[in-house]
C-alpha cells in the first residue's frame, strides 16, 4: 500500500482501484473504527478566511509579493483531520475491553479490578471493561473459567447460553457449543437461562446439554477437577469428552465406528496423554491409535 493512501482516503480522492487495494490492508479496519469514533467528537470552530485575514494584517508596510499555494490549504485540512483521528483513537482505545484468551493445553490466571480472581481453562476467552468497572461489572466468557469472587463484590458473567450473577462466592462456568454448566462451591449464584432464573447454592451444579437441564451435587468448598490437572465427567456424551481431550493436549481427535453420543462417566489426566487415552478407551472397551499429534478412537472390529 502506498504511503499517501491514508491522506487521499481522508480527502475522498482515492480511485476505485486504489480504494479496493486500501481496503485489503490490515490497518483499514482500524482506520474505519477510529474514523467512526472521531466523527462523534466535536472539533472547535475554525474560520479559515478569518485566519488568513489576520495573517494579512500582520504583514509589514513594505509590500511583498506572496503566493498562497492551494496545496498548503489542503495540507492544513488533512492535518486537522489527522489530529482529530489521533484524538478519536485515544478515545476509542480507552473504551476497549480488557481481554484474555488461552490456547489448547493452556491455563491463565487473571485478577479483576475488584481483586476477584479468575482462572481460564484451555481454549477460553474472557473480557471486561477495566475503565468502567465501577459502573459496568460485566464479564464476558467463552469457554470455561473458575471464579473466586472477592467478599462483598458483585458482578455478572455473560455467556452465549446464560447469565450468572454472583456475590462473594466461588464457582465454575463452562460454556461450549450446546453445553452449559455452572457449579457453585461457595456462597450462592443466580443462573438465568432463556429468561428463567435458578438460585444455585453451594454444593450444587446446573448443567444444560442441547437445551435439557439437570441438577446434581458438587463438593462444598471444593474446586473443579481441572485445577488439579484432571478432567472429570459424569454421564456426559462422549463427544464432549473427546473435545476436552483435544483442548487439554492440543491434539487432533477423531472417532471411527463409535457412538459418540453414548454417556461417559470417569476422568483423565491432563498431563499424561497415554494415560488419558487409556482412561477413556478401557471403560468403553474401545481401541485408540496415537500417531504424532493425531488420535483415533475406534471399535475393536474396525480396521
Amino acid at each position: 500500500m502506498q504511503d499517501n493512501y491514508l491522506a487521499k482516503w481522508l480527502n475522498d480522492e482515492l480511485t476505485d482501484a486504489e480504494l479496493a487495494e486500501f481496503k485489503k490492508s490490515e490497518a483499514y479496519e482500524t482506520y474505519q473504527k477510529i474514523k467512526a469514533t472521531a466523527s462523534q467528537l466535536e472539533s472547535p470552530e475554525f474560520d479559515m478566511d478569518k485566519a488568513w485575514e489576520s495573517i494579512d494584517q500582520t504583514k509589514t508596510v513594505k509590500e511583498t509579493k506572496v503566493f498562497i499555494l492551494s496545496p498548503f490549504k489542503r495540507f492544513l485540512r488533512v492535518a486537522a483531520v489527522v489530529a482529530l483521528l489521533i484524538a478519536g483513537s485515544f478515545f476509542y482505545l480507552s473504551t476497549l475491553n480488557e481481554s484474555f484468551s488461552t490456547e489448547y493445553a493452556e491455563n491463565k490466571f487473571i485478577t479483576l479490578p475488584d481483586t476477584s480472581e479468575v482462572i481460564l481453562n484451555a481454549e477460553s476467552e474472557l473480557a471486561f471493561s477495566k475503565n468502567k468497572w465501577d459502573t459496568n461489572r460485566n464479564v464476558d466468557l467463552k469457554g470455561e473459567a473458575y471464579f473466586r469472587v472477592a467478599k462483598g463484590k458483585k458482578f455478572t458473567v455473560e455467556t452465549a447460553q446464560g447469565l450468572v450473577t454472583v456475590l462473594g462466592t466461588q464457582f465454575n462456568i463452562e460454556s461450549r457449543e450446546n453445553f452449559f454448566e455452572v457449579t457453585c462451591f461457595e456462597g450462592l449464584v443466580s443462573v438465568t437461562i432463556n429468561g428463567e432464573e435458578t438460585k444455585l447454592p453451594a454444593g450444587n451444579s446446573l448443567m444444560t446439554i442441547a437445551g435439557n437441564s439437570t441438577m446434581s451435587k458438587a463438593m462444598v468448598n471444593g474446586e473443579p477437577s481441572w485445577l488439579s490437572k484432571e478432567s472429570s465427567f459424569k454421564s456426559i456424551p462422549l463427544h464432549y469428552v473427546l473435545d476436552e481431550l483435544q483442548r487439554q493436549f492440543n491434539v487432533e481427535v477423531n472417532a471411527k465406528n463409535i457412538d459418540t453420543t453414548q454417556l461417559f462417566t470417569g476422568s483423565f489426566s491432563n498431563e499424561n496423554l497415554e494415560l488419558a487415552l487409556k482412561s477413556i478407551s478401557l471403560p468403553l472397551q474401545i481401541k485408540f491409535n496415537l500417531d504424532g499429534n493425531k488420535v483415533l478412537f475406534y471399535a475393536e472390529e474396525a480396521p
